[in-house]
C-alpha cells in the first residue's frame, strides 16, 4: 500500500524524520533478500504457451499413411497449447514465393506442450505437393499459432459428438480422440469415417486402439463391401443405427460430402446450433483464362502483380513472391483482410466478411477472385 506521510504537530519533527529517511531506506534494503529478481514470471510463460505467435519448426519425421497422405512431425522452438480440432499454418519459401497453408493438427494437445506437433497432409495442391515430393527430415518451416473454432464447446455442445469424416477429414477427430483418451477433454465421440476403400483409411490402427466406452468408430466404404464395415455413404439412417438422444454433429471432409450430409441431416431435424462444419480452403474457379493486373500497396512499397480470374487474389500475390498475411484460406478468419481501392471481384461461396468490412470496402484476398484490374492495400505479414 502507498506510504502516507503524517504531518507532525511540531514542524521540526518533520525535519528530523526527513533526516532519517536515507538511513531508513538503506536499512530496509539491507534487510531485503539477496536473491536476484526473477527474469521471467509464470504468468508470462503461460501467456507464451497460450499465444505462441509464429515460430520455427523443424521437420523430424515423415510417415506414409496412404498412397496420397503423409503425416509430418515437427519439433517447435517453443511449447504451445491448442484445442483438439484446431489448425495451424505451415509455411516456407518455395522458389521465390513465401507460401503457407493451414493444416488441421493430428497429434494430441499434450504433445505440443512438449514441443512436438504432427500435421497430416493429403497431396492435392501446390504446397501439399511440395511437402509430399520435396520435404525431408531436418527441413525448417514457420508454424503459425493455433486457430479455428472447430472444437468441442462444453457450454453449447451436447455431451456426445457425432463426427462425420471423409478422407483426410479424419485428422481433427483423431486429435480429439487422443485428447479424450488422455483426459484432456471429457465427452463421448462417435466417428463415422467414410472412404472409398479400406486402403484409403488413415489412422485405422490408431483409432481402433483408442476405442472405449467414450470413443466409437464406424468405418464406411463406398467402393468396397467388406465384413466389419458399413457400405455406402454416411446418411441419416446410418447415424440413427448407432446414435440416439442429444448430440452435436461435426463434419470435416470434401464439399461433396458436405452437400450430401446437409440433405441427410435435415431428416434428423437437428437445430442449427448442433451442426458444425470445418471450412475448406478456396481452390480454383471454373472461369475463362484472362490477364488482369493487381496494383498492391504494402507499407510504403507498391507492386504490380499479374492475376488470373481462375485463382484467388491471395494466390496471385504469393505467386509474385510477396509476403502477405494468410491463415484459414476460406474467408472466415479475416486475417488477410485488405482495403480495396478499385476493381471488381467475386467472393467464393458465402461472403463471410464482417458487415464493417463490407461497408468500408475491405476484401479477403484468400476467397476473392479478380474480375478486373484491381488496386488493393495489403497489411504487412
Amino acid at each position: 500500500m502507498p506510504f502516507t506521510f503524517k504531518k507532525q504537530i511540531f514542524g521540526f519533527m518533520d525535519l528530523l524524520r526527513f533526516k532519517k529517511l536515507v538511513p531508513n531506506r538503506r536499512r530496509k534494503l539491507a534487510e531485503g533478500s539477496p536473491e536476484p529478481l526473477p527474469k521471467t514470471y509464470r504468468v508470462n510463460e503461460t501467456a507464451k504457451i497460450l499465444h505462441p505467435g509464429y515460430q520455427g519448426a523443424k521437420l523430424v519425421g515423415i510417415e506414409q499413411n496412404t498412397a496420397d497422405t503423409k503425416t509430418y512431425t515437427f519439433e517447435t522452438d517453443r511449447p504451445f497449447y491448442f484445442r483438439a480440432g484446431q489448425y495451424v499454418t505451415l509455411g516456407c519459401k518455395v522458389g521465390e514465393s513465401e507460401v503457407s497453408r493451414p493444416y488441421a493438427i493430428s497429434s494430441a494437445p499434450k504433445a505440443a506442450l512438449a514441443g512436438r506437433v504432427s500435421l497430416t497432409v493429403k497431396k492435392c495442391g501446390f504446397f501439399s505437393g511440395y511437402l509430399f515430393d520435396e520435404a525431408k527430415a531436418g527441413d525448417l518451416f514457420t508454424l503459425g499459432d493455433p486457430s479455428g473454432d472447430f472444437c468441442y464447446e462444453p457450454v453449447k455442445d451436447a455431451p456426445r459428438v457425432v463426427a462425420i469424416a471423409g478422407g483426410s477429414g479424419i485428422t481433427p477427430f483423431y486429435s480429439m480422440a487422443q485428447a479424450i483418451a488422455d483426459g484432456t477433454e471429457d465427452h463421448a465421440l462417435t466417428i463415422f469415417y467414410g472412404a472409398k476403400t479400406e486402403g484409403d483409411l488413415i489412422f485405422k490402427k490408431e483409432l481402433d486402439a483408442l476405442a472405449s466406452d467414450k470413443i466409437q468408430v464406424v468405418y464406411v466404404l463406398s467402393d468396397e463391401q467388406k465384413e466389419g464395415y458399413e457400405h455406402g455413404f454416411i446418411g441419416a439412417d446410418l447415424i440413427e443405427k448407432y446414435v440416439s438422444g442429444d448430440y452435436t454433429v461435426m463434419m470435416c471432409g470434401p464439399q461433396a460430402m458436405y452437400d450430401f450430409a446437409d440433405r441427410e441431416l435435415k431428416k434428423l431435424a437437428l437445430p442449427l446450433r448442433r451442426i458444425k462444419k470445418e471450412a475448406n480452403c478456396v481452390g480454383m474457379r471454373d472461369a475463362a483464362a484472362q490477364k488482369f493486373t493487381l496494383t498492391v500497396h504494402i507499407g510504403f512499397d507498391t507492386f504490380t502483380v499479374p492475376a488470373d480470374p481462375r485463382e484467388t487474389v491471395l494466390t496471385a500475390l504469393e505467386r509474385a513472391g510477396l509476403k502477405v498475411p494468410s491463415k484459414c484460406r476460406a474467408g472466415g478468419c479475416g486475417f488477410c483482410h485488405s482495403k480495396l481501392v478499385s476493381g471488381k471481384f467475386t467472393v467464393a461461396g458465402e461472403d463471410k466478411r464482417r458487415l464493417a468490412d463490407v461497408k468500408f470496402g475491405y476484401i479477403h484476398p484468400c476467397c476473392s477472385y479478380p474480375d478486373s484490374d484491381m488496386e488493393i492495400i495489403v497489411p504487412k505479414a
